[in-house]
């Protein structure tokens, strides 16, 4: 057997490759239809031993993927008359988008399908239970290689995991998820944001009463409230209570902008600039959305404002300060007032440490309000 002319060589610059079609049945375990190896030879005799041992050792593989009976496969499997063709990998992440019912949440569908794409472009779209261990090293490894942090990866790979999970399920498949259990490695170190220093604030704020429009006004919001940027963007009118002895946003979901966690449901005062900021644009505003150049039915374009108010913002404020760092500023803010940790929790939507603290409404607006004044 090894003595016989392989037809499935070629060479490029000298060296022998293997190439064989994968049969039509059994592409979809693969991702691809051919599989193509370099020999690492330049030696005819060798190469043609090579190529002769691994296209054997296909074909039965290919036969026992046909015929043969796995060591993973459960006897109750073997009771089954028909199986059900196996969902492929690109299938398993719409399916997981639409059980999730998020198919129209943009953000949600886009982080699974670029996960999705990246674990594909890499080891090929293939059935579910033909992913192995060697293809969730394979994408840890890549993720790792374009330098982003840990946390980076166990976020792509709690994507990945979920996806699996939920299709086997659904799909009666019983291995277990190589995408589980992984060792994450040594990423990069996340980028720490710095909040922005108190004179830096003062100075945004008065550069947006001086400019006055509608991103300065958003700016201005987020400066003494401490709102994620999407919680901003997205308010509506109908949040708003103006009127009240002590004024207030409520910050609820709505179908263009979702919010981010449970606890992000909340009522915040308005004191300082974020008052001046909510009563300038909706004095400006006939319409249904606070901010309509940033929301609207169909979507919250958070991500877009965040590339114009950073760039407006950057003359102003440190190195390393963003939009987002005038929210980790307001916690600083309020802890250097001696605010209780909880306050300030509730304040900008932080998740509370503690099974005693998830109970009761939590603390009355006015509470609220005597801190934030506190620090404006």
């Amino acid at each position: 057997m090894a003595n016989r002319r392989v037809p499935y060589l070629y060479t490029k610059r000298g060296v022998f490759y293997l190439q064989k079609r994968v049969p039509a049945d059994l592409q979809h375990r693969y991702g691809r239809p051919f599989i193509r190896k370099s020999l690492r030879t330049k030696d005819p005799k060798q190469a043609n031993r090579l190529a002769s041992s691994l296209v054997d050792g296909l074909e039965r593989e290919w036969l026992d993927l046909r015929f043969g009976i796995s060591e993973e496969t459960p006897a109750s499997d073997l009771l089954l008359l028909q199986r059900e063709q196996e969902i492929l990998l690109s299938d398993a992440c719409a399916d997981y988008c639409r059980m999730k019912g998020r198919t129209d949440d943009k953000k949600f569908r886009q982080l699974a399908e670029r996960v999705t794409d990246h674990v594909i472009n890499l080891s090929g779209d293939k059935a579910l239970s033909a992913y192995t261990i060697h293809d969730a090293k394979a994408f840890r490894d890549a993720l790792i290689s374009r330098g982003v942090s840990t946390l980076t990866v166990k976020r792509n790979f709690a994507v990945i995991r979920s996806i699996w999970n939920l299709s086997a399920r659904e799909h009666g498949i019983h291995k277990p998820n190589p995408f589980a259990n992984m060792h994450y490695g040594m990423g990069a170190e996340p980028v720490k944001r710095m909040p922005v220093p108190i004179d830096s604030i003062r100075l945004v704020q008065n550069e947006c009463m001086k400019l006055d429009d509608d991103i300065r006004w958003l700016i201005a919001l987020i400066s003494d409230t401490g709102m994620r940027l999407a919680e901003a963007a997205g308010l509506r009118i109908c949040d708003l209570h103006l009127d009240e002895d002590i004024p207030f946003v409520r910050l609820e979901e709505h179908a263009s902008r979702p919010l981010k966690t449970a606890g992000s449901r909340r009522d915040i005062p308005l004191v300082g600039s974020a008052l001046w900021a909510v009563q300038r644009a909706a004095a400006e505003n006939d319409g249904p959305f606070l901010f309509p150049r940033y929301c609207s039915a169909m979507k919250c374009k958070a991500d877009y404002a965040s590339n114009t108010l950073n760039k407006w913002m950057k003359p102003y404020v440190p190195d390393g300060c963003v939009i987002h760092s005038f929210r980790h500023s307001l916690r600083d803010r309020l802890r250097a007032c001696e605010c209780p940790s909880d306050i300030i929790d509730q304040i900008g939507g932080w998740q509370t440490a503690g099974v005693g603290q998830r109970y009761g409404k939590g603390y009355e607006l006015d509470v609220l309000y005597k801190w934030l004044k506190m620090i404006t």
